[in-house]
């Protein structure tokens, strides 16, 4: 792997499931330990859309077909292809970032099977992923997480979509990373954000 400045051999990575805490225990842990944070989903929407253009892609997918004509298993197996595309896109990210400071990437896009590859040790990831009842908690309380942002026929059903394809991307990254010897730290609301920083610093705890 190319990889010219060091910067993807150092890194932390923080994978898993939708509405788990991801980003904010990463940014909990630049904070606490120096480190440099790269959040998938905002380089995912913002940074790869020329790319995105370059590929012929329609930006603005169509929001009835995209949560409402879908069946979430489709919905799911389409996610995990672009997962595997724009992770090249994300290595060209990391590669350009030349930081003295150890990175930490997290996002539900950074899946076992495509970072595991390449790391010296499987404790260099962690898959974060909430449990169905905390999914449930989630959208119920936060106004992002509880319907589907863009107009469509059926709300409760595109929403309902969208819960259960979550469901099975973690419940897929979590037998990826089980194969693959990768911790992973079920997220049930029990605990403080800052106590579940800890889980995770402690984990990593070799590399800080």
């Amino acid at each position: 792997m190319w990889d010219p400045t060091g910067t993807i051999g150092r890194a932390l990575w923080i994978g898993g499931g939708q509405w788990a805490g991801k980003s904010t225990v990463s940014r909990l842990l630049a904070v606490r330990h120096g480190l440099t944070a790269y959040h998938y989903d905002y380089h995912d929407a913002r940074g790869h859309f020329d790319r995105r253009l370059a590929r012929g892609e329609h930006v603005e997918r169509d929001p009835e077909q995209n949560w409402v004509r879908r069946t979430p298993e489709k919905m799911a197996a389409d996610a995990r292809e672009i997962f595997a595309l724009r992770f090249e896109w994300t290595l060209d990210d990391l590669r350009a970032l030349d930081s003295a400071r150890p990175l930490i990437a997290e996002g539900w896009g950074l899946r076992p099977e495509l970072v595991v590859p390449l790391l010296d040790s499987p404790r260099r990831m962690i898959v974060m992923v909430p449990t169905d009842e905390f999914r449930l908690h989630q959208a119920a309380t936060l106004p992002r997480a509880g319907s589907v942002s863009r107009k469509v026929s059926d709300p409760e059903l595109a929403q309902q979509n969208r819960i259960a394809r979550d469901r099975l991307l973690a419940q897929d990254a979590v037998a990826r990373a089980q194969e693959l010897g990768v911790r992973v730290l079920a997220i049930d609301g029990s605990r403080k954000t800052e106590e579940v920083a800890d889980q995770v610093a402690d984990h990593f705890s070799p590399y800080l």
